[in-house]
């Protein structure tokens, strides 16, 4: 008796069925999504809140007469063709417009409501936000147990050489400050994300909680990175700094997760006290308030014309947020509960 799979294949054959890839229709009915999810929160107010205006920010190049096909049910002397195109120009790029790939990948292309191209790869536009300056940045977390002045007195002792290396230098000091701040998000996510592994359970959203704080602050770094120009010894610096504090605050949150997001809590509020006074000599006329980086712009939803005082206002606002959030994360642990217990503030910036 012939097999259902047999007689499928010769059906095919004989109708002359071809089998085309999805996956490039579906990548974009997900970004779609994403794109409709935060025009719901508000975003629309750039982009527009109709279905319609989805053509500013995702137009899908359309390949082979319209359809999206994986470039692997192509004919063998198309293949060749592209490969020879590929060859041919710089990089195995095709004529700028980005790489050849066999398995039918193409980049969606992003445009911007004024019709120019979306230039950043590092971040979407569904992943820009306006900063919430409201937020209380005077709140402080007062030492309550051993623990608690333990993580407080670490920070302190930590902040020492750093005032004296940099002095008023607070360009330099807050690139310095967000390579080290952009570490416990994605430490405690790690950990959080094997645990979940392990144990065939949810996190409760705290996996990607904390893994959005680290790549917010690290586009903090990439903000200020275009302002203030690391010398080479600065480099050096960060690259011995990161190597002992990644590996300190692993073994941290290993043996005390409550400690771990309680120091980061203080060092949140330590990053608010130094962007005040980064504020402050702006205000003085020390520092040149230069325009703000384009990223900046971009990445905050800022208005055109914004300055570096606009830049870390916002940057101050997140460091407040984040501050909250691990001061949260304490607290549930030392309710004797886990994180997942409780709803992760996605985000919360």
């Amino acid at each position: 008796m012939m097999s259902l799979g047999v007689i499928t294949c010769r059906v095919a054959v004989a109708t002359g069925l071809r089998f085309f890839s999805t996956t490039a229709t579906t990548a974009s009915a997900l970004v779609s999504e994403a794109v409709l999810s935060n025009v719901a929160k508000g975003f629309g107010d750039q982009v527009g809140a109709s279905r319609a205006n989805l053509s500013y920010w995702l137009r899908v190049p359309l390949i082979h007469g319209g359809s999206v096909r994986n470039s692997s049910t192509i004919s063998v002397e198309q293949k060749e063709k592209q490969d020879v195109s590929a060859d041919s120009s710089v990089g195995g790029n095709n004529d700028g417009k980005g790489p050849v790939s066999y398995w039918g990948i193409e980049p969606a292309k992003i445009m911007k409501p004024d019709g120019t191209e979306w230039t950043w790869n590092c971040f979407r536009p569904w992943e820009t936000y306006q900063a919430n300056l409201s937020i209380d940045l005077n709140k402080h977390h007062a030492p309550a147990t051993n623990l608690d002045r333990m993580a407080y007195w670490t920070v302190k002792i930590l902040r020492w050489p750093t005032d004296i290396f940099f002095q008023r230098r607070y360009g330099c000091r807050a690139m310095m400050l967000e390579t080290v701040a952009a570490v416990p998000g994605m430490v405690a996510g790690l950990i959080l994300h094997l645990k979940s592994l392990r144990r065939f359970e949810h996190s409760g959203g705290w996996i990607k909680a904390l893994v959005e704080e680290a790549e917010n602050e690290r586009m903090h770094l990439m903000t200020f990175m275009e302002v203030s120009h690391p010398r080479w010894y600065e480099r050096a610096l960060v690259i011995a700094v990161q190597g002992v504090f990644f590996n300190a605050y692993f073994l941290g949150y290993l043996m005390s997760p409550k400690f771990a997001h309680r120091m980061v809590g203080y060092l949140e509020e330590e990053a608010i006290h130094s962007y005040t006074e980064f504020l402050k000599e702006l205000d003085k006329g020390n520092i040149e308030n230069v325009p703000a980086p384009a990223i900046a712009i971009d990445y905050w939803q800022l208005p055109a014309g914004s300055t570096l005082r606009d830049v870390v206002m916002v940057v101050r606002a997140d460091e407040a947020h984040h501050r909250d959030v691990n001061h949260f994360a304490s607290d549930i642990h030392y309710e004797g509960r886990e994180l997942r217990e409780a709803a992760a503030p996605i985000d919360y910036h």
